[in-house]
């Protein structure tokens, strides 16, 4: 086995028998390349004409710049009520159980609307 593995006939087999794969592989890929087309090539493209926007486009975009406006200013107003109200909720009753900024009085207005 040693012998065959260092003649020059096994090396030149094993040269030639690589050589001929390759090339065989190679004209498999070439016919393959001819029956389907891998990428789509575009080659009408005018690069001078560009997309210009008619003033729907433009009013469309506009429109819809203005929603998105809108929709933060709406969220930032939640924001803004939702960080009074912990601010208050806060202020009502500590975890001490100690209360401040509200009175029960008996009888007041907030009284009547609890104890109805």
């Amino acid at each position: 086995m040693k012998k065959l593995m260092n003649s020059r006939i096994s090396i030149v087999a094993i040269i030639a028998l690589i050589l001929f794969s390759t090339m065989l592989i190679a004209s498999i890929m070439n016919s393959m390349d001819d029956q389907v087309p891998l990428i789509d090539v575009i080659t009408d493209i005018d690069s001078t004409s560009t997309w210009k926007p008619t003033k729907e486009d433009i009013a469309y975009q506009d429109s819809m710049y203005q929603i998105i406006q809108n929709t933060q200013q709406d969220v930032d107003t939640i924001k803004e009520d939702i960080d009074r109200i912990l601010y208050k909720l806060e202020r009502i009753e500590h975890s001490d159980g100690t209360v401040d900024s509200i009175r029960y009085v008996k009888g007041s207005p907030i009284d009547k609307r609890k104890n109805n």
